[in-house]
């Protein structure tokens, strides 16, 4: 098994073989939460006027996301874990959009199978990934732009990878280094998001859902998010 990384979500088009996507703050972490209780399935929108458009054609279609830290006008949720985790999400379907994760889901093309990444659900992605024994699988880091910098995502690809392979983690390490290096400090900035801080927490609460996230065709042009594994 070889392990490739991209970055940012221009680097998923270059990304081949099964695809993890990872949106640790927040994208693919508050997914894990909304699929915990009862959607149905998520339907990821590259941009905000796919995420409309899809709207007006299935009103009873739930809005969820962010674009730029703000909750985009007519939306049902932002993009927070904290403030989704107790919401009954019930056989309904989530129309998902974000500024950095969602757009590196559309866009890996090349891919030949596409998961969510996080911290959540890690240890079920590294099972899934284990039992899967493909040649090749590209982690996609959506929030890092620089291949030097040792951000969250490129953190979690880390994580997950050394799951895999058997090598040990040190998480206590990773959360102190994330919180202490500033990698944070955007998504807790009430000038730039208008999020909770308690959205760190459910972050970075490691392994508490024990299944994995997959995409499918939905349609001509777009992919459905749906849970695949559960190893309960």
């Amino acid at each position: 098994m070889h392990f490739k990384i991209f970055h940012n979500a221009e680097g998923a088009k270059n990304a081949y073989g099964l695809v993890v996507v990872i949106d640790v703050f927040r994208a693919f972490t508050t997914e894990c939460y909304v699929m915990a209780n009862g959607a149905e399935k998520i339907i990821p929108a590259g941009d905000l006027s796919l995420a409309y458009k899809l709207k007006t054609e299935n009103p009873d279609f739930i809005l969820m996301g962010e674009q730029n830290g703000e909750i985009p006008s007519g939306f049902d949720y932002g993009n927070s874990p904290f403030l989704i985790s107790e919401v009954d999400f019930s056989g309904k379907t989530v129309i998902h959009i974000s500024t950095a994760g969602t757009k590196g889901m559309s866009n890996a093309q090349n891919a030949s199978e596409i998961i969510t990444g996080s911290f959540v659900n890690a240890a079920a992605i590294a099972k899934y990934i284990k039992e899967k024994n493909v040649e090749i699988v590209s982690f996609v880091c959506t929030g890092t732009d620089n291949v030097t910098i040792r951000d969250e995502d490129a953190l979690c690809a880390e994580y997950i990878q050394n799951l895999i392979e058997g090598k040990y983690n040190d998480f206590d390490g990773i959360m102190k280094h994330v919180k202490s290096g500033g990698y944070i400090d955007r998504f807790i900035d009430p000038t730039i998001t208008k999020y909770p801080i308690e959205d760190i927490d459910y972050c970075f609460a490691l392994d508490k859902f024990d299944f994995v996230i997959k995409a499918s065709s939905y349609g001509e042009d777009l992919i459905q998010l749906r849970v695949i594994s559960n190893l309960a």
